[in-house]
Order: structure tokens, then sequence, then C-alpha cells
């Protein structure tokens, strides 16, 4: 025996080194994740890949799942091993066979690998049994789902996990005889499991050829609604208790997703291919959404609305389900080559959501929607020192999470808006069409499209894309009066790079009481707009039409002017831009926090477009807390009280009146405004037009106990025992102890956050870190951000996408202090070689934190 395993591991190591280039091998072997060589090597040389799987889920969640899978595959090239990829402990593997017989094989490194000697060119058949790892299952007592993007299929079974080894899947589940499931295919059969009392087997037709991170499945309790629409039926799974916040949205949410169906198919001039349409809300679901064909997952909450909801919330919601149904086309029926162009199938999702959502809603400025929605947040990365370019490059699929944020969702649809606006809608739509009909079922990347593209446009689209697709950073813009005109002029904060934005700047030009609008033409450094009968006008605003994008400097009058005067311009979109402006004026040390929250007082009184109200209130929480001193709140606090009970009183909708509530409950310090916000949650005192939910309740209990207030413990215990949504109880017991009065306490339960197991139910580890790094209790929670900061690389690996950086904002939002900026410099200066990827995270979450420690703490 011991000379047998000698003559195998020789063998193996002679054989990796034959194929060291494709594996990209670290010694001998294949490194962790799917390195891009890898991805590109078996590419090329494995086809039509069928998977049957068999996955046995028990009722209980600490038991584990097994499964068994048969790979059909066609193999053009046997020169090289054979490499699927694995991410469990090796005995995780039980038993693998290659044409149904024992093949030698190694389990290494994520990945199960068959030497180049076992063989041969032609149909094959891999078999593996196996015990999954939970890490993508989402198990909780009562049901599970997996999240496999963008690269965490591996975990759960054998596969070959890269965008561009699409595959049909076979599909049987053998789960608890009480429980529901869904799939990407339809089920065909339900039957008791032979092999298992009290289980039973159910068996998902075949789909179509798509990438693994689109493979889903869901199971456990949870209830069904149907719908038919236009022919087609659409099924609602879900877990809400209360009957009347399903019956107030249900029909909604069928439409909607009927409407974004109807439009996709005209635009794209291509039927829906993906047979059966489910979707299952999911409480506290990590994402807004995810687009798995034939079975998307929601968060619950985002679905099932308030009767409060503003109709900003219900834009929102349509939005999503939009955006999710709009991924059918971009981004499953054809799919990103590699995970460099993830970016793509997200900004034509959004891009498309915008067009198919906002007629549904005209009494709002959707002008000013688009920019609110994109701007703020895009502009939030991509003024730190980690920003990074729409499109970036990535070599192992491993670190393809790092790739998600802001610059992706809301800055990438403003570039599609200005090469919309560049190569003309029609031009624009026939591209994509062609696109989306010469790779169905397969994949494309970037340039493929921008090939399309430029042979319909006259526009150089290849230099427009590298400014501003394949580069990072935003122009510094500034319009400047001079010799009786308007000098519109750019430039690149990386000197060394010299970059040119092309895209046209609109200015808001206001003299008198009057504005004009004009365009600069910016091609090149800068551009010339000539009005020779006009003065010195009193202000000048760039990028006035919500499209423009890059830091658009004041110049001193216009600040000034407009810091008093915004309050009266007759556009809502041009007061929206202008708050922004003097938001990012403050942000560079332009324009003083407590001048801009003065005027931003003023505005609670005066606005009455409940877009920019909403946009006021969140400016205004964040200079409340982050830049105002203790001394600065005390003296402010009972005058924005009043104010905001004014506003709420004054407004004419529920979901005006909610948003006014909700800053209330958040910034309310005095002690007579605590004990009213206590005669609520106690009901003892109503808001006329405002009818609290269960959710609002359970947000005041938690704010009243975050606030110290005396029967702080007496509170949360009542409202324990209100709570009637078995989902939301879960959920308030696990953040309770984040709202302990003990910072001690509070510390060891967020200690307890290092073990991984203690982290799977992310949005409740989120919430619970917020709250144990609240701006009230940010002093006492200092010292856990050096742990925090330590636990990223290994949150990095063990959670989803959006993880990491959450984990960074929910412990550095609350801090504004030296000594919390100073830990964060401290950590990276000690871990300088990390991931230059999660390192930009961390820069990008610490930006606000160190700005407002320049401010108020002199860093």
């Amino acid at each position: 025996m011991a000379s047998g395993k000698l003559l195998l591991v020789i063998a193996l190591a002679l054989t990796f080194q034959s194929c060291a280039g494709s594996v990209s091998h670290s010694g001998d072997v294949p490194v962790p994740g799917v390195a891009r060589t890898l991805a590109e090597q078996r590419a090329t040389v494995v086809s039509n890949v069928v998977y049957d799987l068999h996955f046995s889920i028990p009722g209980d969640r600490n038991a584990p799942v097994t499964g068994k899978l048969v790979a059909h595959f066609e193999l053009n090239d046997a020169a090289q091993p054979l490499v699927m990829d694995f991410r469990v402990p090796a005995d995780h593997v039980l038993s693998v066979t290659f044409n149904d017989q024992p093949v030698t094989h190694q389990v290494i490194n994520d990945h199960i690998v068959l030497p180049a000697a076992v063989l041969a060119t032609g149909s094959h058949t891999l078999g593996v049994d196996f015990v999954s790892a939970d890490t993508a299952l989402n198990r909780r007592d009562d049901f599970m789902y997996t999240l496999f993007v963008p690269d965490r299929a591996s975990t759960a079974f054998p596969v070959f996990e890269q965008p561009d080894i699409k595959a049909r899947y076979r599909l049987r589940l053998s789960i608890p005889a009480q429980w529901r499931a869904l799939a990407n295919g339809e089920e065909q059969s339900r039957q008791p499991d032979p092999a298992a009392s009290g289980m039973s087997l159910l068996q998902f037709a075949e789909t179509l050829p798509i990438s693994s991170y689109l493979f889903a499945f869901a199971a456990g309790d949870m209830q069904v609604e149907t719908a038919e629409r236009g022919g087609r039926t659409y099924n609602l799974y879900h877990r809400e208790t209360d009957p009347d916040r399903l019956a107030r949205n249900r029909d909604a949410i069928f439409d909607l997703h009927v409407t974004a169906m109807d439009w996709l198919e005209d635009y794209t001039a291509i039927d829906y291919p993906f047979g059966k349409f489910d979707f299952f809300a999911i409480p506290a679901f990590q994402f807004g959404g995810m687009e798995h064909p034939g079975a998307i997952w929601y968060r619950a909450e985002s679905l099932f609305l308030d009767p409060s909801a503003s109709r900003t919330q219900a834009l929102s919601r349509a939005s999503l389900i939009a955006h999710e149904t709009a991924h059918m086309w971009f981004g499953d029926l054809v799919t990103m080559r590699w995970f460099d162009d993830v970016w793509m199938k997200e900004v034509f999702a959004n891009f498309m959501a915008a067009k198919i959502a906002g007629p549904a809603f005209p009494e709002l400025d959707l002008d000013l929607r688009f920019f609110q929605a994109h701007h703020p947040a895009a502009y939030a990365v991509d003024r730190t020192a980690g920003t990074n370019p729409v499109r970036q490059q990535l070599d192992n699929l491993r670190d393809a999470g790092s790739l998600y944020g802001a610059i992706i969702y809301q800055k990438a649809p403003v570039v599609m808006q200005q090469l919309e606006t560049l190569v003309g809608a029609d031009v624009l739509r026939q591209g994509l069409r062609r696109y989306l009909s010469r790779y169905a079922l397969a994949n494309a990347s970037w340039p493929d499209l921008i090939e399309l593209l430029d042979d319909l446009s006259q526009e150089d689209l290849r230099a427009w894309s590298q400014a501003w697709v394949e580069e990072a950073g935003r122009p510094r813009i500034q319009a400047r009066w001079h010799d009786n005109g308007i000098t519109v002029s750019q430039v690149d904060d990386v000197a060394a790079r010299d970059l040119h934005w092309q895209q046209p700047v609109l200015l808001a030009v206001g003299r008198d009481g009057e504005v004009q609008t004009f365009v600069a033409e910016l091609r090149e450094r800068s551009a010339r707009v000539e009005l020779p009968a006009a003065g010195r006008p009193d202000f000048i605003l760039a990028g006035a039409d919500g499209v423009g994008y890059g830091r658009f400097e004041l110049d001193d009058a216009s600040r000034h002017y407009l810091l008093i005067h915004v309050h009266g311009l007759a556009s809502g979109l041009h007061r929206a831009i202008v708050w922004q402006h003097l938001w990012e004026e403050l942000l560079e040390d332009r324009l003083a926090a407590v001048d801009l929250y003065e005027a931003l007082l003023v505005a609670v009184h005066r606005e009455q477009d409940a877009l920019i109200a909403q946009q006021v209130l969140g400016l205004m929480r964040n200079i409340w807390w982050r830049y105002l001193s203790d001394e600065q709140r005390e003296l402010r606090a009972e005058t924005l009280e009043v104010t905001l009970w004014q506003a709420l009183t004054g407004a004419d909708s529920a979901g005006q009146k909610g948003a006014y509530f909700n800053t209330l409950v958040e910034v309310t310090a005095t002690e007579s405004g605590l004990q009213l916000l206590a005669d609520i949650w106690r009901r003892h005192r109503d808001i006329p037009g405002l009818p609290l939910q269960e959710q609002q309740f359970i947000n005041l209990a938690e704010t009243l106990a975050l606030k110290g207030v005396p029967d702080a413990e007496a509170i949360l215990d009542a409202q324990q025992q209100r709570i009637s949504n078995p989902d939301r109880l879960d959920r308030f017991r696990f953040v309770r102890p984040a709202l302990a009065q003990s910072a001690e306490q509070r510390a060891d339960y967020f200690r307890s956050f290092a073990d991984a197991a203690n982290r799977r139910q992310e949005s409740w580890v989120l919430d619970a870190t917020r709250l144990v790094h609240h701006p009230l209790r940010a002093e006492a929670a200092i010292p856990l951000i050096m742990p925090a900061l330590m636990l990223l690389e290994e949150i990095q690996q063990t959670g989803d996408i959006f993880f990491p950086l959450r984990w960074l904002n929910a412990t550095l939002d609350g801090h504004s202090s030296t000594q919390a900026a100073e830990t964060v410099q401290q950590f990276l200066h000690l871990h300088a070689d990390m991931e230059p990827k999660l390192r930009a995270k961390l820069l990008q979450a610490a930006d606000g934190l160190q700005r407002a420690a320049r401010q108020t703490g002199g860093l």
C-alpha cells in the first residue's frame, strides 16, 4: 500500500508540473479559488455540461446536507489535468467516479483534480458523493435558500465555477414532507422519498444553459400566492404572517412584474426565455434581490410595503422588480465572460429599470429621481482614495465580491445615460438587440458590445470608454465667469494621468431671480460659453441636468448666494443638485458644517417636494451625528424636534409624515421628546394620518433603549412579547444584546461575531453592529474598531458579496473622533500588504470618518 501511494504522488506531481501554466499553480497544485488562467484553459476544453444533482436537506439545520452529482460534459483536449471546484474540507468528498468507475483524484485547495493520465477526449461523466458546506445554504430553523453569487456554488457541490461554462441543471431535492420548494426549473413531480422516512423527493425540470452563480433553490415552511397574467403564471413564495400586509401588496407585486416583462420583451424583441417565473420574498435577505432565472429572490421588506410608504418607496419597489426582471435578459440570457464585466449586467438592469418603472409615477420628477438615486452614492466612493474603475481587473474569482459597490450600481448607469446621449437612443437599442441575439445563452464582454455599437455610431467609443469605464475617478470641473462668458474647465485629480472626460455640461445661470441654461460641450480640457450681452451672474450651477458627472466646484459668490437662496429656485432638480454641491463643499472644508445645517433646517420648513425633503433630512442627519459636537447638538435639539414635528403635522401624505417621523426617532434627544416617543410606543398617543406598523414599533423600542430611557429593559421585554411575526421576533432577539446598557456586555456580544457561525444572519449582524457603534455609544466602542478590522479578510472569504463593505460601514459610520480615525490609520499601516481591492473597501468606508475627524478634531 505504501509503495502504491508513493507512485501515485509522483505521478500526480509530474502531471501537475506538465500543466503549470494552465492551472495557475502554486508549486505543483492549483491555487485556491478559480484563477483566471485556470478558467481560460477550462473554457477551451470543457463544453456541453449537464449537472444531475440530488441534495438531501434535513429539517434539522445542524444536520449536514448531503448530495450526489453526476456531471456530463465533453472534453476536447485531455493533455491537462481536469480541475473541478469544490470549496470544502477534503473529508466532505465521499467518493469520486469517472465514467462510472472509481478514479485517481486529489482534493486540494478548493478543487477536485483528476490527472491527465486518466483522461481522454470525448463525452464523459464525473460522479461525486459529497457533503455540502453550509456557507451558501442560508439555513434557518424552518427554511433555507441558496445564494451562490459570485463564487459560492462550489461550497455546496462540485462544479466548474466560472460564468463562461454554462450548464443545464437537473435537480432533485429530498426535503421534509411538510416543506415546499422552488428552483430554476419547474417542479415536475413530488413523492415520498423511498430512502428517507418523513421526507419528500422532488424532481425539477432541466434548465436552459445558465452560469453556476444563477443556479438556485429554496425549501421550507412557506406559503405561495399565484396569479395569471397575459397567459403566464406567476408564483410568489413568502413567509408573511400578516394577512392585511399580504393582501395590500399582492396584486401590485404581480402587476409590476407583468409591466416589466412586457416592456422588456418589446425593447429587446426577445420573448422571456426561461419558461416559468417564480419569486421568493425572503425575510432579512442579504440583498435587495437576486436574479436567478425562474426563481428570483427578494428581500421581503422591499416588496411588502406599509400603509405609510411614500411614493418614493413605491417607486423603489417598482425599480427593484424591474431591475431583477431586466436581468433575465441582461445577465441571465447573455452573461459576462468573466467577472471583470459583472458591472454590465448591473448597469443594464438599473438602466432598464429607470425606463420601466418611471412612467408609472408621473407625479414624481424622474430626472430628479435619477440624480438622487445615482450621483450621491457614486460620489461617496469616487471621492475616496479607494475608488475603482467601472471595469476592474480580476485575477481570481474568489475576489469577485470586492468588485461590487456603488461604482457599478450607481456610477455605471450615469455612464450609460451619457452613452445613450452620445450615440442616440435608437442606436443604443439597435446595438443591444444585436448583442442579445448574437450572444443568447452564451457569454460576452464589454469590448464585444463596444464593437457592435462602434459599427452603428460615428463616435470614437473606444476612447470614450477608456475615460468613463476603464479608469477610476471623476473630473474636477469649474465653471467661472470672465470676459463676458463662462469657461468650463476640467482637471484630473491624478495629475500624471491628465485624463479628459467627454460630456455635455449643462450650466444653470442665475441673474436677478431668473435662471437660464446653456450647454458647454466638454470634449477636451475646457469649453467656452459666450454671453456678451449679460453681466456677471448671481450664481453658476454646473451639472444642472442631473446627468453631468464630476466634482463641480462652486465659486465663492455662487456658494454664498446658493446657501441663502437655494429654497427659492423654481426647479426641484436644481435644488437637489445645489444641496449635493454644498455637501461636497463641506467635505472639502470649503463650507462650515453649522452653516449648511442651518440652511437645511430652513429647508425642512420650506421644501414641498417629497424627494428633496428626504434628501434634506438625510444630509441633516449626517451633519447632526458626524459634524456637530455634543454641545452644538444640545443647543439645537429642541428647535430641531419642534421643526420636525411641525413638518410632520403639515405633511400631506402618510409617506411624507413617515419620513419626518423616522428622522424624529433617530435624532430626538430632549427629555420631553423622548417621553413623547415613549407615549407613542405605549400607544397612549396616536399620530394623525400615520398608522404605525409592527416594524415601526420595534424601531421605537430599540431607539428608546439605545437612548437610555429609565425603563429601557421593560420596554424591550414588552416589545418582545408584542411581536407576532416569527422572523421579526428572531431578529429582535438576535440584536437585543447590542442594546444592553453595559458597555462591557455590548463589547462581549460584538466580539462573539469573531465566530463565523454567529455571523450567519448577516443583515441581523449589521443591525447589531450599528447599534454597538452608534454615535451615542461611539466612545465606548472605539476599542472594538481594531478587532472589527482584523476580521475583514475572514469576512470577505466567508460572507456574501456586500458584507465586507457593509461590515465596515456599520462599524465606522457612527464614529467621528480623532481616536477612531487614528485606529483605522494604524490598521492600514500595519497591513500595508493587504489585498488591494479589500484595502480599497476600507478606504471607501473610512473616508467619511477621516473627513469628520479632520474637521472636528484636527486629525
